[in-house]
């Protein structure tokens, strides 16, 4: 039996609820979204996705709980690069911090062969992005947008989203938070905090299936925002032109709706077992999982050496030992999956001196159990003594 160990990159295994809904969704509904003639299983499929829609814009603390305003995607990759190639246009500047994913750095890499200014703000050693950075960085040249990576899905250290998104919204500029490691996790209230797009994906901490995400919009932000992708989208079908109506503007084509009924049943699992449950048992696994990892001879753990601001995932490094190898023994012989390398993220792993080797992460989730974790941790202090 496998002890899984890659929570950061998926969480695994989801709720059976999860499955059994996907399932149930192509075997005893599977209509289309507002392509049909208003049947009993149509019906079904638009009341699906509002309901799927309007958990979501409470769950995040959207504006005025307003399903219009959730935008459904494959992905958080495919949300950032929604909203940053809908908004940012040739002349603006946007801020990111040194600990962004791919996810983020890319399209931003992308947009500056047009003309967009892109300004990578340095973390501290830990990876921990200060306020009075930001401060600084906003008092300068004209800054169009500040994004950021709420968690670091290397090191899990969390930033100070409160007080950047205080400093975003007193400058007036747009703060675009990736929460792909911190939703279902942590409390987020999109509205109150002032974020112009809160991205995130389905299949990490809201414990549903790979393919489904979206974007929980700041309305005004939405406005000014162009769509990038153009078709089908059920309704206003006499338009030539996309709609400009939330939440058509943005989803053009079939979304993924058994992706959407097993996101449903995940943030009803996560509402019936609490999030803040799911938060401490979290976080006392990965305090085991920490003191373990700090015993090991050799050690070296890039972020936070306590749990204090941080999730529980970890990225190590062991003196003299390539993590490549260290993760192939620990699956081979021990059946222990891991993640080793630079986890789609260069620029931190050089923020944490881990780049170009990167490290070997291991994250527990809800599913994983004491035993588990001390049985990765007896894995890895055999492997060592070898």
């Amino acid at each position: 039996m496998a002890i899984y160990m890659n929570n950061g990159a998926t969480t695994w295994p989801k709720p059976e609820c999860v499955a059994r809904a996907m399932s149930d969704f192509l075997t005893g509904c599977g209509a289309n979204l507002a392509r049909g003639s208003a049947s009993k299983r149509d019906m079904g499929t638009l009341d699906l996705v509002f309901s799927c829609r309007e958990l979501l814009a409470s769950f995040f603390g959207g504006w005025e709980g307003d399903a219009r305003y959730v935008t459904f995607t494959a992905s958080v990759t495919e949300s950032l690069n929604v909203v940053f190639k809908g908004y940012l246009k040739p002349g603006m500047k946007v801020l990111i911090s040194s600990m962004e994913h791919n996810a983020v750095v890319r399209p931003l890499r992308r947009l500056e062969t047009t003309g967009v200014s892109v300004e990578v703000l340095p973390c501290d050693e830990e990876g921990f992005l200060h306020p009075s950075t930001v401060e600084k960085a906003l008092n300068g040249s004209g800054v169009s947008m500040v994004a950021l990576s709420h968690c670091s899905n290397v090191c899990g250290t969390i930033q100070d989203l409160d007080s950047i998104a205080a400093l975003c919204r007193e400058a007036g500029v747009p703060l675009v938070a990736d929460c792909a490691q911190t939703a279902g996790i942590l409390p987020l209230q999109a509205e109150k905090l002032g974020l112009s797009a809160l991205c995130f994906t389905g299949h990490k901490g809201l414990l549903g299936p790979q393919g489904i995400g979206g974007i929980l919009w700041n309305p005004d932000f939405a406005e000014k925002t162009d769509w990038f992708v153009e078709g089908g989208t059920g309704s206003f079908s006499h338009l030539e032109l996309q709609p400009d109506t939330l939440p058509d503007k943005f989803e053009a084509g079939t979304p993924n709706l058994p992706g959407i009924a097993g996101l449903f049943a995940a943030l009803e699992w996560i509402g019936e077992t609490g999030m803040e449950n799911i938060r401490r048992r979290e976080e006392a696994l990965g305090a085991l999982l920490l003191e373990g990892l700090l015993s090991l001879p050799g050690v070296q753990l890039s972020g936070r050496k306590t749990m204090d601001g941080r999730l529980p995932v970890f990225a190590v490094n062991f003196r003299g030992r390539d993590n490549g190898i260290l993760a192939a023994r620990l699956s081979d012989e021990w059946g222990i999956e891991t993640r080793p390398g630079l986890h789609c993220a260069p620029l931190a792993h050089k923020t944490l001196g881990t780049f170009p080797g990167g490290a070997l992460r291991l994250s527990p989730g809800w599913f994983t159990t004491v035993e588990e974790v001390q049985k990765t941790v007896g894995a890895l202090k055999e492997i060592l003594s070898t």
